[in-house]
């Protein structure tokens, strides 16, 4: 499996052209012949304005001889690699040079033609291809890339909006780009049954192959090769992910890595977020915290392991673990469940402003109530939140050691109304799917196994643990809830046909700026546990919840 990522080689005899000009450069040559019109920053001709006038800056939207004649002079120096004149035309001159000069001088690509294609408003596609060369080894590389024109605010001239990406679509700000030897040998992934894990098989794992490359390369008895790769920068806008291969000029000996994963339980995975946008799933051995699948509906980023989401209400199994002990709360006692409550200076409403008349605190964990549990707010310190995620369901301690990068969950110390929002899943609290599965795990077997996808034998590293387990009693009524929700609240439907042993809890985060909130679901069946999370996707049993479902009723 040594490859992480393959750049798909393309070839065109056409020159670069932009706005319907061509522009012909001979690399490396010292001269070349192009043709700049409009606007912009390659404007040469310059009006000098008198003494007594202040000069005019412009304003307004861009013009299309603008966007084009910014384009050009940024893509025609630096295909020459006039890394100066192509640095002055973007907005942040420091960053374009020390990457624009790394493009040569570290990724050792040469011979570069930028072919740009049709703006759409100020934003311009274009395509890269060019020569890698390292130690006598030389490999092709296509791909695609794009750049914004601005206008700058201090002078009214336009400019490329400059990112890392422009260089490359998988550069984040702050990572560079690096050919040599790898430094870490490839490894080969195999599944539980020792089947070989490949991304052309389950597209999701790309981002996990990567994290296991890294971690276990240099251990798995792997030989580097050589490979251009992008590099994580410690000041990296994607520091938490693993360095990428974009293209392997000589192959390295792999090494093997054993995980965890079922290729029946991955596969269905794979199939189950692809047709959903923004979906993430992750199913889990409730004995053992073993991980069966992963999978993301994007493959840019493994959300279901590293992200940090709002979790809505699937967040009241771990607040009501701690209302139950606390005496605030029990499954069959009535609870209040009013329209609305106020708390901290805000007022809290419920789904449609619904209320449960003289019900049970299980009926209000099964529909949902907000209410219910804000109400208690006031009952708790600003810590007992953040003490019972950490000490009862391992999370928020960031010790976890999964295998590959993943995220523990946050759960914050707050006060006034974020404390309360905590309590429904909201305010500070960020969990993702490998910490929701935890969360039902824990529920179904009494204790918190850390979750992880390659077997601390394989490295003898260890795993995070909690520091206490809830009481028989109150065990036995989150049991209840769960149970009671699956079979006759928010999760009915999904988990139809799935009892008797299994208990699930459903959430709807909202976000800003999106129409429909996050749908999240967590649940367990027998020695399963899943959680699943449909971004802007709106109510978690009727988007996550028949993932997480389909996948507790294939694992049996």
């Amino acid at each position: 499996m040594g490859k992480r990522r393959r750049v798909a080689e393309r070839r065109t005899k056409n020159p670069a052209v932009i706005g319907g000009m061509a522009a012909a450069v001979v690399v490396g040559a010292g001269v070349g012949v192009y043709a700049l019109y409009g606007g912009g920053a390659s404007a040469d001709s310059r009006t000098t304005a008198t003494a007594a006038a202040k000069p005019k800056i412009k304003t307004g939207p861009l013009s299309a001889a603008e966007v084009t004649g910014t384009a050009t002079t940024f893509l025609t120096s630096w295909q020459q690699g006039r890394v100066d004149r192509a640095a002055a035309a973007t907005d942040d001159t420091a960053a374009a040079t020390a990457l624009l000069t790394g493009w040569t001088k570290d990724a050792h690509v040469t011979g570069a033609t930028l072919t740009p294609g049709t703006p759409t408003g100020a934003k311009v596609p274009f395509s890269v291809k060019g020569t890698v060369t390292y130690q006598g080894v030389s490999k092709p590389l296509a791909y695609d890339s794009a750049l914004t024109v601005v206008r700058d605010t201090t002078d009214g001239t336009p400019r490329v909006d400059w990112h890392a990406s422009v260089v490359h679509p998988d550069l984040a700000d702050g990572d560079t780009l690096v050919t040599g030897a790898s430094g870490t040998p490839p490894v080969t992934a195999l599944d539980r049954q020792g089947g070989e894990i490949t991304e052309a098989e389950y597209p999701s794992l790309g981002t996990v192959l990567d994290g296991l490359r890294e971690k276990y390369g240099k251990e798995a008895g792997g030989k580097a090769g050589v490979e251009l790769r992008v590099v994580r920068g410690k000041e990296s806008k994607a520091k938490k992910s693993s360095d990428k291969t974009l293209l392997e000029l000589s192959k390295g000996t792999p090494g093997t890595v054993r995980t965890t994963l079922s290729p029946t339980l991955q596969a269905a995975a794979e199939r189950q977020v692809a047709n959903r946008p923004r979906a993430s799933v992750v199913v889990t051995r409730v004995s053992t915290g073993e991980v069966l699948a992963v999978a993301n509906s994007g493959h840019g980023f493994n959300t279901a392991f590293q992200g940090s989401l709002a979790p809505g209400s699937t967040m009241k199994v771990i607040t009501s673990s701690l209302l139950i002990e606390k005496d605030l709360a029990s499954a069959d006692k009535v609870h209040p469940c009013p329209k609305t409550f106020r708390y901290g200076g805000w007022t809290f409403h419920n789904d449609d402003d619904f209320e449960i008349k003289k019900g049970t605190f299980k009926a209000s964990f099964a529909r949902s109530c907000n209410t219910a549990f804000i109400s208690q707010a006031g009952k708790l310190d600003d810590d007992s939140l953040t003490q019972q995620a950490q000490q009862v369901f391992g999370l928020s301690l960031n010790n976890w050691s999964v295998g590959v990068p993943s995220f523990d969950g946050s759960v914050p110390v707050q006060s006034a109304a974020q404390k309360a929002a905590s309590l429904i899943g909201q305010g500070g609290v960020r969990m993702n799917p490998l910490n929701m599965a935890s969360v039902a795990a824990t529920v179904k077997s009494g204790a918190f196994h850390q979750p992880y996808l390659v077997s601390p034998k394989v490295d003898g590293r260890t795993l995070a643990t909690a520091s206490r387990t809830l009481s028989p009693a109150t065990l036995g009524q989150l049991r209840e809830l769960m149970h009671y929700t699956a079979a006759y609240g928010t999760a009915a439907q999904a988990m139809s046909g799935l009892g008797p042993d299994y208990g699930a809890k459903t959430g709807s985060a909202e976000v800003d700026g999106q129409d429909k909130p996050n749908g999240w679901f967590t649940a367990y069946r027998g020695d399963l546990a899943a959680a699943g999370v449909v971004q802007a996707g709106g109510h978690g049993g009727d988007t996550a919840g028949p993932i997480v479902a389909s996948l507790l009723r294939l694992g049996g």
